[in-house]
């Protein structure tokens, strides 16, 4: 066996090892109206190690790198990412012996440049979201090195049949509750990876649930979704970690049935409002999904429907300290979360 060989053999190992350390995670009840008659849950991917959802995708990235042959042990890796995906990514790098590059826009938040940057790798900084792709490609042409690339590999890295992936996770925590088989799965796309991956596992378990994909303001998911164009742009999102500003090629509308497009305001008041309700801090996508799941729960509520949604809490709080959780900075983007607000506390209080 090569040297090279051995080493991919023991990160391989190490990878699975880390895994095992970790317990999965939660899966909390959100409190709703009674009335309704509608159980609302939320995944809690910020108690991965590395603080988000990107950490299961940034283990399978760098599992499909290895053993596709393209990580060694000197590999230098990049990655073009608003954040969240860099720093799971950072961490493995550094859990592997490797440096690793992230492209980040300017936009984003300090906090996650800091934590990228606190695993040992280093970012570098483009005007814009559309700038990262080539970039990233550029600094592994130049250092002979591989571009994990996220947006590409994210629905072909992830096994959608199983293997404790996401789907596989929410299924088996629901299976003692009153209604085990979701209606919903509400989730946000930034790669596309995540849907494409829950709608997959549904499908090919013969499970009834539907997906549906909650949107941000300046993306182009929806659009891409409703016409079936994949050569579509937008002007991109500002809610970090989802919205794309072209269609990725992880997105797979085709196994979607639904895209909502929720504006910015009342994504960043949801998020104030899951906080209040479940008392964790989670970052604005978490809102984006929260709208779009309270909306279907009323639309099987006022139906008669009874049954389940499940959504996803994405990433921790902690990371937008100085942005969405800044009144001032929210107010310098001309967002007014007030009337969302009071609205989305009206409709959780109000009973039948």
């Amino acid at each position: 066996m090569t040297s090279t060989r051995a080493w991919v053999n023991q990160a391989i190992r190490k990878l699975h090892a880390d895994a095992t350390r970790s317990a999965d995670t939660h899966l909390l009840q959100f409190p709703l109206p009674s009335s309704w008659g509608v159980d609302l849950y939320v995944k809690d991917e910020s108690s991965h190690p590395t603080g988000s959802l990107k950490h299961r995708l940034a283990r399978s990235l760098f599992l499909y790198g290895l053993v596709g042959g393209r990580i060694g042990p000197e590999t230098t890796l990049t990655e073009a990412s608003s954040g969240s995906t860099a720093i799971s990514e950072a961490y493995f790098a550094r859990l592997l012996g490797l440096p690793f590059i992230a492209v980040v826009p300017e936009s984003t938040s300090h906090r996650k440049i800091e934590l990228i940057e606190e695993y040992g790798a280093r970012c570098a900084t483009v005007a814009s979201a559309g700038e990262m792709y080539a970039e990233a490609e550029r600094i592994a042409a130049e250092t002979h090195g591989y571009y994990l690339d996220q947006f590409g590999n994210a629905s072909v890295a992830t096994d959608w049949r199983g293997n404790n992936n996401i789907a596989c996770s929410i299924f088996e925590q629901l299976a003692a509750e009153p209604h085990p088989e979701p209606s919903w799965v509400v989730v946000g796309s930034g790669t596309g990876g995540t849907c494409a991956t829950i709608a997959r596992y549904a499908r090919y378990h013969g499970a009834h649930t539907r997906i549906a994909v909650a949107d941000p303001e300046g993306s182009v998911n929806e659009q891409a979704w409703r016409t079936g164009r994949r050569d579509l742009t937008a002007c991109g999102s500002r809610i970090e970690g989802i919205g794309r500003p072209r269609v990725e090629p992880s997105f797979l509308p085709q196994v979607v049935d639904l895209v909502r497009t929720v504006p910015d305001a009342a994504s960043i008041a949801a998020m104030h409002v899951v906080h209040e309700r479940l008392g964790v801090a989670p970052g604005p996508s978490t809102g984006t999904n929260l709208v779009v799941a309270l909306e279907l729960a009323e639309q099987m509520a006022a139906s008669g429907e009874r049954g389940s949604i499940v959504t996803l809490l994405c990433d921790r709080g902690e990371r937008y300290a100085d942005t969405y959780y800044c009144p001032e900075w929210v107010s310098s983007l001309g967002l007014d979360i007030e009337p969302f607000l009071g609205e989305l506390r009206a409709r959780l209080t109000a009973e039948a």
